[in-house]
Order: C-alpha cells, then structure tokens, then sequence
C-alpha cells in the first residue's frame, strides 16, 4: 500500500496541516496539503502546501524568502491532521507568519479580549518579492 493512500484526506482531497517549529516547539501556523502537496514537501524535504484560495500548490516561502526545511512529518492517529517539524528559515528568529511575524498564533485571549504577544520581526510590505494576485487573503488560506 502506498503511504500516501493511508492518509484520511477530506472530501475535497485536503488534510490539515500544522507546522511546528523543531528547536523551540513553537506552533508556527496552520495551512492546507493535497496529495501531490504532501508528496512534494517528502521528495523536497522543503513544505509545500496547497492554497485553496488560490487553487494551487505554493512552496513555502515562494514569494517571501521564509522557507520551511521539513525534519520530519508525523501523521496523527485517526489519520486526518499532518504535523510537520520544521526549521523556519530566511530570518532570525523564522518568520512564519505573512504578517512578518515569527508565529501566525500571536493572539492571546485574555480578559474578555485578544492580545497580540509577538512583535513584527519584519515589515511584511518588504517581506514579499511580488505582489499578490489575492489581496487580502493570506499565503496559508
């Protein structure tokens, strides 16, 4: 049986993916593969997700420099959510985030209210080499 045929993917051929970072165990973001994206991402040993806003296959980093080397890849135990171990590259600290950000997680709930924990690392206006066809919606949508 090939490995990827173990995977519960969903009605649309999708499965949830979370990035975690290895040195820190940060939980970097939440994004999206298909098939060919999770085959990618372990030929490459680089993520490559799957945009549904933009019906596409997008390499990590593609337009911002801020790739992900994959360490590892952990399916969990219904078969339905990716876990990828991940270095985060092109800044330090890694910025994972569109919002140049190092986590896409920086909002805390707190008192009746969300407060952002993590500074921008970098201005995402210079972050990325060219301009998106999709304004307003986010590299892991």
């Amino acid at each position: 049986m090939n490995w990827l045929d173990e995977v519960s993917w969903d009605d649309k051929g999708l499965i949830p993916v979370i990035a975690q970072e290895a040195s820190s165990g940060d939980v970097l973001m939440f994004a999206w593969m298909n098939r060919e994206a999770l085959q990618k991402t372990a030929e490459l040993g680089q993520a490559v997700y799957f945009s549904r806003s933009r019906g596409r296959l997008w390499h990590k980093g593609e337009e911002s420099g801020n790739q992900q080397t994959v360490h590892e890849i952990r399916l969990d135990c219904d078969n339905d959510v990716i876990l990828l171990k991940v270095t985060q590259l092109g800044h330090t600290p890694g910025i994972a985030c569109h919002t140049g950000r190092h986590s896409c997680f920086f909002s805390v709930y707190k008192d009746g209210q969300w407060v952002v924990t993590e500074p921008v690392l970098k201005d995402p206006t210079t972050m990325y080499k060219k301009a998106s066809t999709d304004s307003g919606k986010h590299e892991h949508e």
